[in-house]
């Protein structure tokens, strides 16, 4: 429990020896002046004076006044935790509000524990909890992440009686989702009688805890079906952040319309995660427009705007929204730099990213992490130069861990060099690499050069660790609905019907000198299962659902979990010019702007 003061080694809490002789009414009178001088109390100073006065009249001993100085004391932002436990601890039979006020105080000091320990003295003292005491105990093991004992308290709660009041449950629905039970989250959810706009905010933010941005979209869509909430502020934000990952910029603009209607004047918190959303969707001009707008903006401004140039490879426009930040006096941080040299590492710019490497220790003091190390392998790499990005590994001050190697890897599966990849792939492997991505891409380089004993070698490993391929799949939003389509799949309600597109857009391929690139089905089948298999690339089945249901002109857009094969990217941008569309796939941490048979990318990612 937080510490005490001196005041307990004192008698000033003890009741004055001969107390003034008033009547009652004039007592009660002095109470109130008492009460109303604790309540302008602006400081510890004016506190204190007010304590005393509430002692020399013998006031403490009256429960109310006592409950009052505790709650002052401990809940003001200018009071003293530590002085308040001292009150405390002096009442002689604490009640329910002073049991729930030091819970809270605990909580607003984020001392998280103490909150639990009041909470268990409180029982062990026989005061009965009410139902503001549980929002705070919920909050505390939310922070905690201590499900079981957020599990014990849920259960008092139905011993209390307070399974059905409003703010328990909003707690509740808060603490499980931070906890990562989402399912008993939904569950007290459902069972609600009676929701509120927070309980509906909760849950949101519940999904989105645990990346969970689809299940976001259905709840707010549920929410928005009823037509009675008004979305707070917190909400819409969240769904900002699920549109972003979910690459619905359909759905993003209604976000952003909805924030507008709601909240007069956007902060730059709010600001800065729309600009995030419309570059990360592919809507790079209005993400640029809203940027040069702002009235004000900070450094987390400058990064997003930064970050999403680069994963759109506009490197050179990235430098100068650097530089113009430069300019406006704010010092760039680690994160800044990152998406600096990722930026100097999409567009192939490799002498600037060596210059703003050397800058950001030399004239910002900034020791490279291993991310930042890991952005110029990722640059060398890209470029080709695979053997200098050995070399520079081998001369890092720090070890090289994961990030750094892993960049590695992935650049000699592109540039086609097993050496060094099987190199950078032993490194992971004694690092206890978790990532089953790191297992894949090798077998894959074997699989490329037909090393077949050696793929059945590491596909063995694989099974025996217990790690399973992560299927690729594209996500595309076509009616404010996002559609999910995974490699092969047979799953979809209008499977055939896209199957048949697939089959058409083929047909018309022919004629723009397409033929599938069979080597990047990397299995040990005939050539005509390997065409089959690049039919079903989840990337084609979705373009190919969203030719079926969006009229002629409308943008495609898409969002995969991997990196896209080298045949998909020929093939969009041969369907770029047959369908006359324009067609953007966010492909991981990169963005590919397929228009009239070319790519953004310029074929270089």
């Amino acid at each position: 429990m937080a510490g005490t003061s001196v005041l307990q080694q004192t008698n000033f809490f003890s009741p004055p020896a001969d107390p003034p002789q008033f009547s009652e009414l004039n007592l009660r009178l002095k109470e109130q002046q008492c009460l109303s001088l604790l309540k302008r109390c602006k400081n510890l100073e004016d506190f204190k004076k007010a304590h005393t006065q509430i002692v020399k009249w013998g006031f403490f001993w009256n429960s109310f006044s006592a409950s009052n100085l505790v709650a002052v004391c401990a809940l003001s932002d200018w009071g003293s935790l530590d002085y308040a436990c001292s009150i405390f601890q002096q009442i002689h039979e604490p009640g329910t509000f002073e049991f729930n006020t030091m819970i809270r105080a605990h909580v607003k000091e984020m001392n998280f524990q103490d909150a639990l320990v009041f909470y268990y003295e409180m029982l062990e003292r026989g005061v009965e909890p009410d139902n503001f005491t549980y929002p705070a105990l919920f909050k505390a093991c939310a922070w905690l992440k201590a499900k079981e004992e957020g599990m014990q308290i849920h259960g008092h709660v139905f011993k209390f009686g307070f399974e059905s009041d409003l703010y328990v449950q909003n707690s509740l629905i808060n603490m499980y989702g931070k906890c990562g039970e989402i399912h008993h989250s939904s569950a007290v959810f459902e069972q609600m009688d009676e929701k509120s706009v927070v309980s509906w905010s909760a849950i949101i933010a519940a999904n989105a805890s645990l990346g969970m941005w689809y299940e976001c979209l259905m709840v707010f869509g549920n929410m928005s079906s009823e037509g009675c909430w008004r979305p707070e502020e917190s909400t819409l934000v969240t769904l900002l952040s699920a549109c972003t990952h979910l690459g619905a910029l359909d759905l993003g603009k209604c976000t952003h319309g909805a924030l507008l209607r709601n909240i007069s004047e956007l902060n730059v918190i709010v600001q800065t995660s729309l600009i995030d959303m419309y570059v990360k969707c592919g809507y790079l001009e209005k993400g640029l427009s809203l940027f040069k707008k702002m009235t004000k903006r900070n450094q987390m401004s400058y990064t997003v705007m930064i970050s999403g140039l680069a994963m759109q490879g506009h490197g050179e426009e990235a430098l100068r929204i650097y530089s113009m930040m430069l300019e406006e006096g704010l010092d760039p941080d680690d994160v800044v730099y990152v998406g600096v040299l990722s930026a100097c590492s999409h567009a192939g710019l490799v002498d600037e990213g060596f210059n703003c490497f050397d800058r950001m220790k030399s004239e910002h003091g900034i020791e490279p992490t291993a991310q930042h190390y890991g952005c110029m392998v990722d640059l060398m790499g890209k470029a080709g130069m695979i053997n200098e990005a050995l070399e520079f590994i081998n001369s890092m001050p720090i070890k090289p861990n994961d990030v750094v190697w892993r960049s590695l890897l992935s650049a000699c599966r592109v540039h086609c060099n097993l050496e060094i990849g099987e190199i950078a792939a032993k490194h992971l492997f004694e690092s206890n690499s978790q990532n089953a991505g790191d297992y894949v891409i090798l077998s894959n380089m074997y699989a490329r050069v037909e090393k077949w004993v050696e793929v059945a070698k590491i596909r063995t490993e694989m099974a025996r660790k217990g790690f399973n391929q992560v299927p690729g799949f594209s996500l595309v939003e076509v009616g404010r609905r996002i559609h999910k389509f995974v490699s092969q799949d047979t799953s979809h309600p209008r499977c055939g019907s896209v199957y048949e597109m697939i089959h058409q857009m083929e047909w018309q391929l022919k004629f723009e000198g397409y033929s599938p690139d069979t080597s990047q089905v990397l299995l040990n089948v005939d050539e005509e299962e390997k065409r089959q298999r690049l039919k079903g690339h989840s990337q084609k089945l979705a373009i190919a659902f969203a030719l079926i249901h969006t009229s002629k002109g409308t943008p495609i857009r898409i969002a995969r979990n991997l990196r896209m094969c080298s045949d998909c990217h020929t093939y969009t941008k041969l369907l770029s010019i047959i369908y006359e569309r324009e067609i953007t796939v966010r492909d991981r941490n990169q963005f590919h702007h397929f228009k009239n048979g070319t790519c953004s990318c310029r074929d270089y990612w």
